[in-house]
């Protein structure tokens, strides 16, 4: 699968980096040690003195300005490693969906990273990742339909189908896929993404029977 960024993107946003990484998995329910590992890093941010510190971690500062930069007001429409910090620090925890969905959030939680997950199958031709157009929306997983324009967004050749904020139930991941793609976004350089390409793939393997794992960056 080529994953591209797009050069307005990029002149905006010179910093951006891609963590892609590609798996043969099974999204059944996590195991119990999965769990445990999300609760862990729930618990310790909640006994942080300060929990609320995470949220103006670089990581999440350097997705803030990216939406700014883009014309996008990241107040309402956060990155969804931000969102699921909040949800952690409000003690609600994090979503159990299936075991790779869980795993690309407890990575985010760990990396304070959006992650991007896409099945493959429903997936078009070439990814570049850009800003979305005037008039560009799509149903988000669980959500409204979202108004893309100046969000960072994933887009084969069908359109928009992914974003830094939520992805689309188009290509949302379901009990039914058997490869998946998901990307880490960074907007503050690639100098950690290799940290974290690795861990994502080593929980697919360890959780998600994840087989045939490639990963790569994209500068």
């Amino acid at each position: 699968m080529k994953v591209t960024i797009d050069p307005k993107l990029k002149t905006k946003c010179p910093r951006t980096a891609l963590g892609c990484v590609t798996a043969q998995v099974e999204a059944g329910a996590s195991p119990d040690a999965l769990l445990e590992e999300m609760k862990a890093r729930e618990s310790e941010i909640q006994k942080l003195t300060f929990p609320r510190s995470v949220l103006a971690s670089p990581q999440v500062e350097a997705t803030r300005m990216a939406y700014k930069a883009l014309g996008k007001d990241p107040s309402r429409y956060r990155g969804s490693a931000e969102a699921l910090l909040r949800r952690v620090v409000a003690g609600k925890g994090l979503p159990q969906i299936n075991a790779v969905v869980d795993v690309i959030n407890l990575v985010s939680v760990e990396s304070r990273l959006p992650i991007g997950l896409y099945d493959l199958a429903r997936v078009t031709g070439e990814i570049v990742f850009r800003a979305g157009r005037a008039g560009e929306t799509y149903k988000g997983i669980g959500k409204y339909d979202l108004n893309l324009e100046g969000m960072p967004v994933f887009a084969d050749t069908v359109g928009p189908h992914g974003s830094a904020t939520s992805d689309s139930e188009r290509t949302m991941v379901t009990a039914a896929t058997k490869e998946v793609l998901a990307v880490i976004v960074s907007f503050g350089g690639s100098e950690n993404l290799e940290r974290w390409r690795q861990r994502l793939g080593a929980l697919l393997q360890q959780y998600a029977a994840g087989a045939d794992v490639l990963t790569k960056v994209v500068t």
